[in-house]
């Protein structure tokens, strides 16, 4: 894997597109102070060496809720019987296939994965524990927490 330089220009880019990746380019050059060119440079090499994985929209879910319904998020600790590198991959890689897991950690000690997980009601979450946690010989344990309000939800890197 090859270095990275960083600079301070570089940092206070990230941080700023952090808090709102959807500014023109023009007012993120602004907010930094270097010009636009220069801007649209930085944000590309940033975005070539993988500092930037990708743009996303966050959603309200409480403001969808009026509209598609509350749904469920629930955080699940699963614990497989075999914790070789091949069945914990395999885990790995059918979890993360699936649209409902929003997040996937590998973690230790306790369980062997920390998912999160959304479904649109409980018999939503029931299909979900069949296809991915029933159905796979190797899960011992599923261990579900559900979310009855979200406090705090955020993505940032602290980069100071």
């Amino acid at each position: 894997m090859e270095s990275i330089s960083l600079d301070a220009i570089d940092l206070k880019l990230l941080d700023a597109l952090q808090n709102d990746a959807s500014q023109t380019n023009q007012r993120l050059a602004a907010e930094v102070g270097i010009s636009p060119p220069t801007c649209l440079r930085r944000v590309q090499r940033l975005r070539q060496e993988g500092l930037i994985e990708r743009q996303v929209a966050l959603l309200s879910p409480d403001r969808l809720a009026t509209v598609l319904g509350h749904g469920l998020q629930a955080v699940v600790e699963i614990s497989l019987d075999r914790q070789d590198a091949a069945a914990l991959d395999a885990f790995e890689a059918r979890v993360i296939a699936d649209d409902a897991v929003q997040q996937c950690w590998r973690v230790s000690p306790g369980p062997d994965f920390v998912l999160v997980v959304v479904a649109r009601d409980m018999p939503g979450y029931g299909a979900l524990t069949q296809r991915l946690f029933t159905a796979d010989a190797n899960v011992r344990n599923v261990k579900a927490f559900f979310s009855l309000k979200r406090a705090k939800f955020g993505a940032r890197v602290p980069l100071g």
